[in-house]
């Protein structure tokens, strides 16, 4: 059986933190930012952990990354 290959487009989104959780950016932080709040926009800064539901998805995208 050949190595599982890490798919890289989820390696540049997705991180793991020390404890095996991942982690991902917040979205619509990109474009369009002149209509939305100053709030808004700082709620949409830094990054979060990924709700239980879709860390098994992402788990086998990212098999070897540390």
């Amino acid at each position: 059986m050949p190595k599982m290959k890490t798919h890289r487009g989820a390696a540049k989104r997705f991180s793991k933190t020390g404890t095996g959780k991942i982690k991902r950016n917040k979205a619509f932080r990109r474009h369009l930012l002149e209509s939305k709040d100053a709030g808004r926009k700082r709620h949409m800064r830094g990054s979060v952990v990924m709700s239980a539901s879709d860390v098994k998805r992402i788990r086998q995208l990212l098999t070897y990354v540390k």
